[in-house]
């Protein structure tokens, strides 16, 4: 068989232990680490025309009946930590043979790459197999116990009573591939297989095809949601550092440390054209004579904390000489916030008898920052007897960053 293990033995043993071309062709260094002293068994990632991650050790037939083929290529066997790891080399098409499918149940065989040590494992045995080993045949399909050292290959369904004369094992649907690789300390590892195996060490990289990750220690991160990145839709739903940008669904959000909130919060607008009237000296928010809604403008606090708040109306007063205000009250769920309401100093105001437009627009300061507030519409009226006329009323909104 032409699979080759440097390191299994010496070259003086009996066993005719380790040759020139063993050293050149088994795959030597430091690989991807899983401890201080274990590293991460794997296959050597590449393919003759660069467009598969690997085509080493791929488990296929393209012919019927209970044979199949493994490809050459090039793996790291971890044994345990006093061992060491295992560099193999298989140099060319290797075939293996699958027993005879039980006569009442499927079974699942497993396709392993093993070291045997005689010096470690008492095996009485010393060198580097491709080995199939068969699974139940109690109708479970479950897989057999994986022996160590070893790395699995792929797995098999062999059905109930196949063999060369039933047309054997369906290929195209029954082989699974169970590979995964492994690359050099400080090499960004192509992930195949084994999606849940954490990382070596804080700092390392995988890539997972269509996306580049980052081990932080406890998890494997996105690297756009590393510093400097925004990380994309649905990709984080907590933020791991202060200032991080993310795009949720085409809007550009920051994380505060406890919140996402609109890193540029946009202007609130609300607006109501059917008139009513006020004739309270006090500050009402509710008009008479009208079927329209209190106007209000729902906003998100910029970082800032402040914002520009403009209303306006068209109004007439009542009587020669009176005169109406609009303004608006500042509620955080739906409650007033302290010296934020209505007032003459923060409100337009028309006097004198005939229609008129008026405008004024005023500062907020002093709000929480990603907290989410209401500007409500609020009139006045000069006296109980000016019946004072409101009309296209809105507010509108804007931060100050």
């Amino acid at each position: 068989m032409p699979l080759r293990s440097a390191w299994l033995v010496n070259r003086t043993d009996a066993e005719n232990g380790q040759s020139r071309a063993d050293t050149r062709l088994a795959p030597l260094g430091a690989v991807t680490p899983v401890s201080g002293l274990a590293g991460r068994s794997g296959l050597i990632p590449g393919s003759p025309d660069g467009k598969s991650l690997t085509s080493a050790l791929y488990v296929f037939s393209s012919t019927a009946g209970m044979t199949a083929t493994i490809a050459p290529g090039r793996a790291v066997v971890q044994g345990s930590e006093t061992a060491g790891a295992y560099p193999v080399v298989l140099t060319d098409y290797t075939s293996v043979t699958f027993a005879d499918g039980d006569a009442n149940n499927a079974r699942t065989d497993l396709v392993v790459l093993r070291i045997y040590d005689a010096q470690t494992d008492n095996s009485g045995r010393t060198e580097a197999v491709l080995e199939i080993l068969q699974g139940p045949a109690d109708g479970s399909l479950a897989l057999p116990q994986i022996p160590a050292p070893s790395l699995p290959l792929a797995s098999v369904r062999v059905p109930a009573g196949s063999s060369v004369g039933t047309g054997g094992i369906a290929w195209a649907t029954a082989v699974t591939d169970l590979r995964t690789t492994t690359v050099g300390v400080g090499g960004i590892l192509p992930l195949y297989g084994n999606t849940a195996e954490p990382g070596g060490y804080p700092g390392q990289y995988r890539d997972v095809s269509t996306q580049l990750q980052r081990w932080n220690g406890g998890q494997w991160v996105d690297y756009p949601a590393q510093i400097g990145g925004i990380a994309p839709t649905g990709r984080i739903a907590t933020g791991s550092y202060v200032g991080q940008y993310r795009d949720n669904n085409g809007r550009l959000e920051r994380w505060n440390g406890t919140a996402w909130v609109l890193a540029m919060p946009s202007p609130a607008f609300a607006y109501d054209n059917d008139g009513g009237y006020c004739k309270t000296t006090t500050w009402s928010e509710a008009l008479t004579g009208t079927t329209g809604p209190t106007v209000t403008a729902t906003f998100i606090a910029p970082l800032s904390g402040n914002v520009l708040v403009t209303v306006g109306f068209q109004g007439q007063p009542g009587v020669e000489g009176g005169w109406g205000r609009m303004s608006a009250n500042i509620r955080k769920s739906g409650v007033l916030v302290t010296g934020l309401g209505a007032d003459e100093t923060r409100s337009a105001i028309d006097t004198n008898r005939g229609t008129q437009s008026v405008t004024t627009t005023f500062p907020v300061t002093g709000l929480a920052a990603g907290t989410t507030y209401a500007a409500v519409s609020a009139y006045s009226s000069s006296a109980t007897t000016n019946n004072h006329w409101f009309d296209n009323r809105f507010i509108r909104v804007d931060p100050m960053l």
